[in-house]
């Protein structure tokens, strides 16, 4: 069966994620490992700040198998059928495994290219601006290099004037 899958990223998740995309551990361990990094590559971020994307499964639960995965960095807001349940060769027994090689989520998954952004994008540019935010008393340092300059003091009183301008 193919599901359609929405999924934020748990806060403090980011890094850890993208390490996983990019070493390709994603997914280690699991029947479906190879299926993680596809579903990623093929995720939008949508408006809702929810990743999105089409997934093959062939548990009798949606996602039994790759949910406690998925779980280590996300929150899965909602799996739903991707299609009509009637129609999947894999549920109605006229062909097991249909769902590897099934074009019945093509008009889903195109439009689904349609909405948002590339959601692996959209996470490495997320963390660029974290690592920013974070540099933030980087930025500081030139002033105290302009302060002991201008001055012209001693070093020692430029210093605690920099730490008490600074709290």
């Amino acid at each position: 069966m193919r599901y359609l899958v929405r999924a934020r990223v748990k806060p403090g998740c980011e890094g850890a994620l993208l390490k996983a995309i990019e070493d390709g551990t994603l997914g280690e361990g699991s029947i479906a490992e190879g299926e993680y990094l596809r579903n990623i590559a093929a995720a939008r971020l949508c408006q809702d700040q929810t990743a999105r994307w089409a997934e093959v499964c062939y548990c009798p639960t949606p996602l039994e198998e790759e949910r406690p995965y998925w779980e280590q960095y996300f929150e899965l807001t909602q799996v739903q059928d991707a299609h009509d349940r009637r129609r999947c060769r894999d549920q109605t027994g006229e062909e097991p495994w249909a769902c590897s090689d099934c074009n019945c989520t093509d008009r889903l998954e195109a439009k689904l290219e349609t909405l948002g952004k590339p959601f692996l994008e959209s996470l490495r540019g997320e963390l660029v601006n974290l690592q920013s935010r974070h540099q933030s008393p980087a930025r500081r340092r030139p002033r105290l290099v302009r302060m002991t300059r201008r001055r012209g003091a001693d070093f020692l009183g430029n210093l605690l004037a920099f730490i008490a301008s600074a709290f």
